[in-house]
């Protein structure tokens, strides 16, 4: 019989689950004693900061955690402070700031994918609220004095939980960021080499495509946010940094070439000669070598030996086409890309001084996104404040803080995960209400010694960490570890009225059910929109290409998390031909297509030539964003007829005109047949494309 998740967490733990429960006791323990000793007025604080820096272990992102944690609160104790020297007088207006800068906050974090920024809005909006609202509590002491002691006191219970979390995390059994980013590169490295065989590969389905496709992007994405955090480790730290996002780069570069080659053979099968199969053939048998390879050395050989098989291949063809000659020369730039994504993955763990610094992947940032999640924040913490002044309650005061910190938490995950992390969460909460209120009885009873505390504290944390461990347990733990100690609220004056426990806990519970209603009630639009606005941001940043350096790593950052959230949103909706995910791919390859093309011709760069190339992109982004709407630009083909005879006017003889004209031939029909397959997709509404009829099938096999 298997066990529940929750039931084999808590009843079969492993040993990392038990020594991440053990660390995160003895911080917690640790931040408790330090806050007690310096007098603190609310030392469960320093304990509720502490148990938000167990979430991921690792060094580097604790350091990181901390480090943006305390900005956080600094920031938003500064605000706190600036709110109530203006508006003390004036509670409804010191509200209404305070709203709106928790609102500003919690959009600010959904323009971000980084877990620990999103914790320094989440502090910045908290610190402010809990500054605001305890002056307010006692308007008769609220001189600046009380209004800066509070400020101090509450930055200084938040900065010493995460400094104790993060002495702890590097003293005692003590886990690297750097082992988590080589495992998850050689990951993404095995299943990138296992896709481009499959795009390479005529019997491989459209389905076990984008299955991959999807897998690559979402480690990606994992080891792009992991990136930062690594540089805190030590002298070797930021050079693994470089290499991880160099890994991720040349990644995104591998995907784009490979279906370049892969829709070519299967949309133009006429044109693949015996020579280039031969080529593809090798291609994929290395691929398939180099997979199984268990060690850097043997990879970087086969890689390389890739490299002078295919250049032996490309030396003897024959009276082959332009598109079959220049795709040759795209399997080498392919393999080339490969190799430094070997190159990357071996620096993980050795310093490589020669590798290229390179962007990180971005975060897709969407006012629109931003402007509901902080509308939804916001509209959280209104509710709360009117029940507070209706009220008076003290409880009132919970049901604004962590629900506010939990709707910035989890603002950036869809609505199906939002539903899924806050049942548990309240789940976990009511089962943490008795658990709390028994050690409160228990503590009670006791001689108030720190030791008994910490011991009588120890057990129900221990269990929560247990949870906290384990990414599919994670919502239970949170949710069993943070109202058990803001009910308890171990302090050096503890107060034990189970009335006042009873009420806060009330306050809690009440807060997080209003926050999965509003959650459910105020949403952010339906998926076909956002995948449009993110189908028309890669229409727009097509137009940039000449404005950056290195234009290549510039549209692969671009393109990393937008090509997630497009996957994310056609498996929400169950689409079967995946669509818009290959629209996205198709905006990745024909940014790709327009760097090749500017360095087939930059020999013949000229006023005229730089004329027509920008209004022949300016085109290629119109047409695309057509496309994605199901329809063609009839001015693509004159715009490249425009471009091609401004090049013949200057090329020199021998020069490629026959690949850039056969280029721009085959964008035109590929995107043409793009706009039919949007269109045939969207009769059918919702009925899977035929295989092989891809949307995004246009300008990959066009880049020649």
């Amino acid at each position: 019989m298997t066990l529940h998740p929750l039931a084999a967490q808590l009843l079969t733990p492993n040993r990392q689950a038990v020594i991440f429960a053990l660390k995160g006791v003895i911080s917690m323990a640790l931040a408790l004693y330090v806050s007690m000793f310096l007098q603190l007025d609310r030392p469960y604080w320093a304990l509720v900061s502490a148990v938000f820096l167990q979430i991921r272990p690792e060094s580097g992102l604790v350091i990181e955690k901390a480090l943006c944690q305390i900005t956080g609160s600094i920031v938003g104790g500064g605000i706190g402070i600036l709110i109530l020297a203006f508006l003390t007088p004036y509670p409804v207006l010191a509200l209404g700031c305070l709203t709106l800068w928790i609102g500003l906050n919690s959009a600010a974090a959904s323009m971000v994918h980084n877990v620990n920024f999103i914790y320094a809005f989440a502090m910045a909006g908290m610190t402010a609220g809990l500054v605001v609202i305890l002056v307010m509590a006692h308007p008769e002491g609220a001189d600046s004095r009380a209004v800066f002691a509070i400020a101090q006191a509450r930055i200084s219970e938040i900065a010493v939980g995460a400094i104790c979390a993060m002495l702890v995390s590097q003293l005692l059994w003590p886990v690297r960021v750097k082992d988590g980013l080589r495992a998850n590169a050689r990951l993404v490295i095995n299943r990138t080499l296992e896709y481009l065989t499959l795009e390479l590969d005529l019997d491989s389905s459209h389905a076990e495509r984008h299955k991959h496709a999807d897998e690559i992007l979402e480690t990606l994405i994992l080891l792009n946010d992991d990136s930062s955090a690594v540089s805190y480790e030590g002298p070797e730290g930021p050079g693994r940094s470089r290499a991880a996002n160099l890994l991720c780069n040349k990644v995104m570069s591998l995907m784009a070439v490979t279906q370049i080659m892969g829709r070519f053979q299967r949309n133009h099968a006429d044109l693949v000669s015996p020579a280039f199969s031969e080529l593809l053939a090798q291609m994929r048998r290395y691929f398939s070598d180099i997979a199984a390879a268990d060690n850097y050395e043997d990879s970087y050989r086969l890689a390389q030996e890739l490299r002078r098989v295919l250049i032996q291949i490309r030396s003897e063809f024959q009276d082959e086409s332009a598109i079959v000659t220049r795709l040759s020369q795209t399997a080498l730039d392919l393999v080339a890309d490969l190799v430094m994504v070997l190159r990357a993955y071996n620096a993980l763990e050795s310093r490589d001084r020669t590798l290229l610094k390179t962007p990180k992947l971005k975060t897709h940032r969407d006012l629109l996104i931003g402007g509901v999640n902080g509308f939804r924040t916001a509209l959280v913490f209104l509710i709360g404040a009117f029940i507070w002044v209706q009220t008076a309650s003290p409880a009132a005061i919970m049901l604004m803080i962590m629900p506010v910190v939990f709707s910035v938490m989890f603002a950036r995950f869809s609505s199906v995960v939002q539903s899924f992390i806050l049942k548990r969460l309240l789940m976990a909460a009511l089962c943490s209400v008795p658990v709390a209120l028994l050690a409160l009885g228990l503590l009670s009873q006791s001689s108030g010694d720190f030791e008994l505390l910490v011991l009588v504290l120890a057990a129900p944390l221990f269990v929560g960490l247990i949870l906290l461990a384990d990414r599919t347990t994670l919502p239970y733990g949170l949710g069993f570890c943070i109202p058990s100690i803001i009910v308890i609220q171990p302090s050096n004056e503890m107060s034990f009225s189970a009335d006042t426990a009873l009420s806060t806990a009330l306050g809690l519970l009440v807060g997080i059910s209003l926050l999965y209603w509003i959650f459910k009630l105020v949403s952010p639009p339906d998926s076909s929109l956002m995948q449009r606005r993110l189908i028309r941001a890669t229409a727009k940043d097509l137009l940039d290409i000449d404005d950056h350096e290195q234009p290549e790593h510039w549209i692969n950052g671009r393109m990393g998390e937008r090509l997630l959230r497009l996957a994310n949103y056609d498996q929400a909706t169950n689409a079967a031909d995946r669509t818009m995910t290959d629209l996205g791919f198709t905006g990745l390859n024909l940014g790709h297509v327009s760097i090749r093309l500017r360095r087939l011709i930059q020999d013949n760069r000229t006023p005229a030539v730089d004329v027509a190339l920008q209004y022949w992109q300016q085109e290629l982004s119109e047409s695309y964003r057509m496309s994605a709407e199901g329809q063609f630009n009839d001015r693509f083909r004159p715009a490249s007829e425009r471009l091609l005879e401004a090049i013949r006017k200057v090329a020199e003889p021998g020069s490629q005109i026959e690949v850039v004209e056969g280029m721009f031939e085959r964008l035109a029909l590929t995107l043409e047949r793009t706009a039919r397959t949007v269109e045939a997709s969207r009769k059918q509404k919702g009925g899977g494309a035929a295989e092989g009829d891809e949307a995004s099938s246009a300008a990959p096999s066009q880049a020649g």
